[in-house]
């Protein structure tokens, strides 16, 4: 695609970035936020969306970003291409390295999130960070709002900023507004590389499920997104 394509294809979800960081202050002076970079279009959009955010000044925040790699689970992301693609964005990049230890009876989805997710809230202190970022965007929102609505009936989903109990971090979802099919067309245009190995488990999860059901109730109603968004109440 051309070069005026993707500026296109980026002017609504640099307008929707804005909105979800103005409506939840997801972004204030001083801010260290570190992202979750694990080599999907979602993250790599976010890299590129916080990256212009720092140069602008307003406001005054700081940007890193670290890919975490579970040694026991295959999936593989070219770091080499995610470095040059922090540095591009003026981004410092980090890879760390982690170990799922034991547990063997839990499913591995929960293993292999747990263990990365620990990893990552290690590395964000130890950086002094105070907010991690990660690349949720819509589709995940409705995803697992249908996922908790189906299996312990609980109209809830990931929230766009939580602040952690026992450590000072806040979790921030900046693309929270933005549907998935915007990120996939914008990737293609700027030619994101996609991840060398995929996980092999990625087709197989109710995460994976819900994904088809939400598309059978598009044909129902088109408009059903904006209506489970709505229901949330953020």
């Amino acid at each position: 695609m051309s070069k005026s394509c993707s500026i296109d294809l980026f002017s609504p979800l640099w307008r929707r970035f804005h909105q979800a960081c103005q409506r939840w202050q997801l972004l204030e002076d001083g801010d260290h936020v570190l992202i979750g970079l694990s080599g999907g279009k979602d993250s790599l959009l976010l890299t590129e969306l916080l990256g212009r955010q720092a140069k602008i000044f307003v406001p005054r925040i700081k940007v890193s970003a670290v890919h975490v790699r579970v040694r026991q689970r295959n999936y593989l992301a070219d770091t080499s291409y995610l470095e040059s693609f922090c540095r591009e964005a003026g981004i410092p990049f980090y890879v760390r390295d982690t170990d799922i230890v034991g547990e063997e009876k839990k499913s591995p989805c929960f293993l292999c999130a747990w263990y990365r997710r620990k990893s990552l809230l290690d590395f964000a202190q130890d950086l002094g960070c105070n907010k991690i970022a990660f690349g949720h965007h819509q589709d995940d929102v409705l995803h697992t709002l249908l996922m908790n609505l189906t299996f312990e009936g609980r109209n809830t989903s990931i929230p766009p900023c939580l602040q952690l109990d026992k450590m000072p971090l806040r979790l921030i979802r900046p693309l929270w507004l933005i549907p998935e099919a915007d990120i996939a067309r914008y990737a293609e245009s700027k030619g994101y590389q996609p991840q060398k190995v995929n996980c092999q488990w990625e087709d197989l999860t109710n995460r994976h499920r819900m994904r088809g059901l939400l598309e059978q109730m598009e044909q129902v109603n088109p408009e059903v997104r904006h209506s489970l968004i709505h229901s949330l109440g953020y």
